[in-house]
């Protein structure tokens, strides 16, 4: 197969689809790897290397949409590159489909087949190419968090882990899942008290049983949530729904209640966020304040850390790259049911409930593609 990796183009996005190890793996089975030129280049790896892995570079992002049967990426295709996916070419990336209609629209037009890592689902419910950059957004969250508590940034002038004889700050973890799970310990790593709410009874248990004394655990809903918000510093929302938009758990009547300068990150913005006033934002303008409140809503936050997030994101898709390889995208989905459940749009046609329900659009099983 031809598998093409083009450089993302999306604000500060420094990530790239596949590193030269993973694209050796591909070429020594007999694919081949056409990258564009210093597509690398952000996340530490050069020409030359994707060259001595026995990758092939093209100059132009064209070049190897139009030379590609199969396309990898990191972000989902913006508006310049709608035109540029082929009818029939498999498309394998982030693409968040239920948050973003004029992209869901624009992959049915153009009839390709959309592969998202998003919903590649195991047996056992976990979502194992979202995973890896869970993992990173969580722990970004409080980096980033913490770094817009400061004074300079309007935050409220709070150190996260506190000093001998001044309390630690108070920290809000909306979701017990992979980034919630990161961001508490982070959080609880530096020192601040760290409250995790989620809906899984399970769940909680289970944290409760992992996490430092400085992490309590309590049941997700809205009573809660209203009564803890009013002394939180750094409130992470770390829900997800898989292929489906967020729900609202942070309403905008609820900034009123939080003190100024408390800092809100919604991980779920690329799922339309689980923060009423939340909307994506980038590296380079990445807050807004609203009633007095700090949001941090980069969209892809990865992005900034882009050796560790590029590594460890070939390090989960190039087993799934490799079977749609070997196979092509209908056998490999056909004998690998994770696969399947990766399908979102095949040729026009929306097979993915999650999407279809968020538009209104007619679902279509995926069974009868395969």
């Amino acid at each position: 197969m031809i598998i093409g990796v083009p450089t993302e183009i999306k604000n500060n996005e420094n990530r790239v689809a596949l590193t030269p190890g993973g694209a050796l793996e591909l070429t020594k089975r007999g694919h081949t790897v056409f990258v564009q030129s210093h597509a690398g280049v952000g996340s530490g790896f050069s020409n030359q290397a994707y060259e001595s892995a026995g990758a092939k570079l093209l100059n132009t992002i064209e070049e190897v949409y139009a030379s590609a049967e199969m396309i990898m990426k990191v972000k989902e295709p913006i508006e310049h590159e709608y035109d540029l996916i082929q009818q029939d070419q498999l498309v394998f990336t982030y693409f968040h489909f239920a948050s973003h209609k004029p992209l869901t629209k624009a992959m049915i037009d153009s009839k390709s087949v959309c592969l998202a890592y998003e919903t590649v689902e195991s047996k056992k419910g976990t979502l194992p190419l979202l995973i890896p950059m869970s993992e990173v957004a969580g722990r970004m969250a409080i980096q980033e968090g913490a770094k817009y508590l400061e004074k300079p940034t309007r935050g409220k002038g709070v150190l996260l882990g506190g000093v001998p004889g001044v309390s630690p700050g108070q920290v809000l973890v909306i979701g017990g899942g992979i980034v919630g799970t990161q961001a508490a310990k982070m959080a609880a790593g530096l020192g601040a008290q760290v409250t995790i709410l989620d809906v899984n009874l399970d769940r909680l248990r289970y944290l409760n049983d992992v996490m430092p004394a400085n992490v309590t655990t309590r049941y997700s809903n809205e009573m809660n949530i209203r009564e803890l918000i009013p002394n939180m510093d750094l409130i992470v929302g770390a829900v997800l729904i898989p292929g489906a938009k967020a729900p609202n758990l942070i309403t905008r009547d609820m900034l009123k209640t939080m003190q100024e300068g408390t800092v809100l990150v919604d991980v779920a913005v690329d799922q339309g966020g689980c923060i009423e006033t939340c909307k994506p934002t980038t590296h380079e303008e990445p807050t807004y304040i609203i009633d007095s409140v700090v949001h941090y809503c980069v969209a892809n936050m990865p992005g900034a850390v882009p050796f560790t997030s590029t590594s460890a994101l070939t390090n989960a898709t190039l087993p799934y790259a490799i079977q749609l390889a070997n196979k092509g995208w209908k056998q490999a989905s056909i004998e690998n049911e994770e696969l399947q459940k990766g399908l979102n749009i095949i040729n026009g046609h929306v097979v993915y409930a999650g999407v279809a329900d968020a538009f209104e659009l007619p679902y279509h099983s995926v069974d009868k593609f395969l």
